[in-house]
């Protein structure tokens, strides 16, 4: 259950940890089916796509093909960067090259699809390195502060493996930059419009979470992840939900619902 404490906790700091969210089973059923996942993917060469949340990388890399436009109601594959060679071919092992699989394993695959729609999520009533960002510039609604982000940690994720960062009270002072989709026949298919402030990292906080363990993320507080830096990985599954009975999803986001592809229901 969320506690009250956990609700006020929420809203005064942006972010609140719930510990044990998942079991270990889980946790464990989804590296497994990931695992076969990452056996099976076949992305043609011309279409390997390195994700990046730098401004410039982003434009060149994923606003310069519809692989990532258009994965909204697909399983595709993201990687990290500088893990190809000069001909396209995989300098590392598959399994340890990927950034992330998005973005409809919630939709696509069962063992995600029954934990995303569990009852567990179902509370109405809450509100490689990663650069310090908001969601809300990337999952844009009006009015702001619609949108909350689930980050279960699949395995436990520490200050060595990249564990997220949070300044603590910063959902309170709104976005400064979006992510628009460019309108149709413009190039690159995605731009920024306004510029991410500069943000001190003493102002930032180090939130370890072990594994199955949730971080609620409000959409305007500003988070970040630093390069792991061990030798253990740290996968974690994350997905976002819009409160829908106040807020109006924006047509300019990167992410739009599809008609094979709808955004579902929670709750009714």
């Amino acid at each position: 259950m969320f506690t009250d404490d956990q609700a006020a906790r929420f809203q005064e700091f942006g972010f609140v940890v719930v510990e044990g969210f998942f079991t270990v089973e889980e946790c464990d059923s989804l590296r497994a089916r990931i695992s076969e996942i990452i056996d099976e993917m076949d992305v043609p060469q011309h279409l390997l796509t390195e994700f990046s949340t730098q401004e410039k990388e982003q434009t060149e890399a994923q606003g310069n093909t519809d692989y990532f436009l258009s994965s909204g109601d697909k399983i595709r594959f993201f990687f990290e960067k500088g893990v190809f060679d000069s001909k396209g071919d995989f300098l590392l092992p598959k399994e340890k090259s990927l950034n992330k699989i998005g973005h409809a394993l919630h939709a696509r695959e069962p063992a995600f699809k029954n934990l995303t729609f569990s009852p567990k999520v179902k509370q109405p009533g809450i509100g490689g390195e990663v650069t310090p960002h908001q969601d809300a510039t990337f999952l844009y609604t009006e009015p702001l502060g619609s949108i909350t982000g689930f980050w279960i940690a699949i395995e436990d994720s520490t200050e060595e493996n990249g564990c997220l960062w949070f300044i603590p009270g910063s959902h309170k002072a709104g976005i400064t930059r979006r992510m628009l989709r460019s309108p149709k026949g413009e190039h690159p298919l995605i731009k920024f419009m306004g510029q991410e402030r500069n943000y001190p990292d003493d102002e930032f906080i180090s939130v370890p979470v072990k594994k199955g363990g949730l971080i609620l993320i409000h959409g305007q507080v500003v988070h970040k992840s630093a390069l792991n830096t061990s030798d253990k990985s740290r996968h974690a599954y994350t997905f976002h939900i819009m409160e829908s009975r106040d807020g109006h999803w924006s047509e300019e986001n990167w992410l739009q619902p599809t008609p094979e592809l709808p955004f579902s229901p929670l709750y009714t």
